[in-house]
């Protein structure tokens, strides 16, 4: 079956976009900056960038498309005995496209109720005990029951990426990424300039932008910078793989992981600025230090935005704008997830797309309604917390081995040179093995320790220990397994 391609460099670059640019860049990097030393922090995260963002782009962009496959056939292809590390990757991206989804459906309920801020006075109280219905006695392990105000939002989100990923690379993905990134980028723009002429916010922007310099001495403030590459990239688990798999054979491969990734984190700054000049905003009309109403995650989301929104000039203009944007931002990133998984078991299995697709939409669909219950929050925090700083860690650091170290990554070095209008040198080979896996392994090392030794989220030792560790642990030995039992015919045979 010969293998689908993009339509256009244009479509491919918008698409590899809008899975890097996500939930993350609106409301965990302004955070990470304004904790991390401000405008001194931009120091050590353009020096990650460039050193860990783009040869790893480079790298993947590279395999992907040497190899033509999925992340199971692209190890299958280097070696069958890797082929493990390419499911647990689909494994870890299936877990994040059942859990992100619910996200997608909040901001899908904020966005209507933003046309007349229903959410009321008390965003707090609203968003966690009315919207989520969360109570007491609920935990990672104790749900409660499905709240339909929040499951049909879901099966909303659901259904758009269905129809994407069901249509195809160039006919579905392709053209819902070409609507939704320009379209994204405008209404950001647009609230930007609506914004920054509010009284307070330069006041914001200072914060975000007065460097504090002592911190660059801060090992903590490299790690977070590291940190933050991988976590907004989507490298180190399939879904970059998947993507550059359908490039055509000349493709620019430099050129396009530098456009990517300079596009992605040059979003991230410009959602600083609109965050920012939010909550300046927003402490000057309540008379409170900026430190008052700064928060990260979903709290920033869903609980201060609409707080400042309450405040602003023309809420039910510019409030749906924003909830629309976080919506737009979500659908993107979360098509790229499922097209990851949905790649491995059309490759795998020789599925049609169209089968692949209500395959693996529909199991999503019914695993996702955990995350829309009582204690879908928190089971959504733990597992969160789990994935992104334990296995995606882990897994980025396990291909830069195999990658660095065991296959010969100088085949690779000159397969994306050979293609590209300009070359990269020894520094490519020399962030791959040497700058990028050290620095991930301190990160991890750090958080696999915090962890054990102080928990997370003060959470009960048995949640952690069965929906964390438990979690990471099945999604291993489940990928060792597929490779031991299974014949790799399918993945290692040509596209």
């Amino acid at each position: 079956m010969k293998r689908e391609q993009w339509g256009s460099r244009a479509g491919f670059i918008l698409a590899a976009v809008g899975s890097a640019i996500g939930l993350g860049n609106i409301w965990r990097f302004p955070y990470m900056a304004y904790e991390n030393g401000g405008g001194a922090f931009f120091i050590p995260y353009l020096f990650a960038m460039l050193t860990a963002g783009i040869p790893f782009m480079i790298m993947e962009f590279g395999m992907g498309q040497k190899y033509k496959g999925s992340a199971p056939r692209v190890f299958a292809r280097l070696n069958k005995k890797y082929e493990w590390l390419g499911w647990f990757q689909i494994s870890i991206v299936a877990i994040i496209g059942i859990y992100y989804v619910a996200v997608i459906g909040w901001a899908i309920s904020y966005f209507s109720m933003s046309f007349s801020q229903t959410w009321g006075a008390d965003t707090n109280a609203y968003f966690f005990s009315d919207y989520l219905q969360l109570g007491g006695d609920n935990s990672p392990s104790k749900l409660g029951s499905i709240q339909w105000h929040i499951a049909v939002p879901i099966i909303i989100a659901w259904t758009i990426t269905f129809v994407a990923i069901f249509t195809g690379i160039k006919g579905g993905i392709e053209r819902a990424t070409k609507i939704m990134m320009p379209l994204l980028f405008l209404m950001v723009i647009a609230l930007i300039a609506r914004m920054v002429f509010l009284p307070g916010a330069l006041d914001g922007l200072n914060y975000l932008f007065q460097p504090d310099f002592s911190k660059i001495a801060d090992p903590k403030v490299w790690s977070a910078a590291y940190g933050q590459i991988f976590f907004t990239l989507s490298v180190g688990f399939s879904i970059m793989l998947a993507y550059s798999s359908y490039l055509p054979d000349d493709s620019d491969i430099n050129n396009n992981a530098f456009m990517t990734v300079l596009i992605n984190c040059g979003f991230s700054i410009v959602a600083g600025i609109l965050i920012f000049s939010i909550l300046g905003y927003m402490a000057h009309e309540q008379a409170k230090p900026l430190t008052d109403v700064v928060s990260s995650g979903v709290g920033l989301a869903f609980v201060t935005i609409p707080a400042a929104i309450n405040l602003l000039p023309a809420p039910y203009i510019l409030g749906p704008i924003f909830f629309f944007a976080l919506v737009i931002a979500g659908l993107s990133s979360h098509l790229s997830i499922v097209e990851a998984a949905t790649s491995a078991f059309i490759d795998k299995l020789n599925w049609s797309r169209k089968k692949a697709a209500l395959i693996v939409c529909g199991t999503g669909l019914v695993a996702s309604m955990a995350f829309a219950t009582n204690g879908g929050l928190l089971l959504l925090d733990l597992v969160d917390y789990f994935i992104n700083n334990i296995a995606l860690l882990s897994s980025c650091i396990i291909e830069l081995v195999i990658m660095g170290w065991i296959i010969k990554l100088s085949d690779i070095h000159k397969h994306v040179n050979n293609l590209s209008e300009f070359t990269v040198g020894n520094w490519f080979e020399a962030c791959i093995r040497y700058l990028s896996p050290a620095f991930l392994i301190v990160i991890l090392g750090t958080n696999i320790y915090n962890t054990i030794t102080e928990g997370y989220g003060g959470y009960t030792h048995s949640d952690l220990l069965t929906l964390g560790w438990g979690v990471i642990a099945a999604m291993l030995v489940l990928a060792i397994i597929i490779n031991k039992t299974s014949n790799s015919d399918n993945l290692t045979k040509e596209a």
